[in-house]
């Protein structure tokens, strides 16, 4: 689709996605990253590619959204640092320190 909006973080995003799709045994900066992008996608009009890949990567790791998001509540109760660079973590719940 010609029109379909581009995200600003497109690049960014897709580089995350694409390390996250192959991954087999993803370790909880994987669920909190693919939960930070559901989140910043789902209602975003366009972007339809990236948003087929978030899905594919739920179908891969045996997650639904809702299991997803409960696992990365309790990640997050568990006092759970990122490791991202500040670079990465544009746009997210991280950035809040600034």
């Amino acid at each position: 689709m010609e029109d379909e909006q581009i995200h600003p973080l497109h690049d960014l995003d897709k580089s995350i996605i694409d390390s996250l799709i192959v991954k087999n045994d993803p370790q909880n900066q994987d669920f909190v990253n693919l939960a930070r992008l559901i989140n910043r996608y789902e209602n975003f009009s366009g972007e339809n590619e990236l948003k087929e890949d978030l899905q594919k990567i739920l179908k891969f790791w045996d997650l639904t959204k809702e299991s997803l998001f409960i696992k990365t509540r309790n990640i997050w109760s568990s006092d759970f640092i990122p490791n991202n660079s500040s670079k990465d973590l544009i746009g997210s719940g991280f950035d809040t320190s600034n």
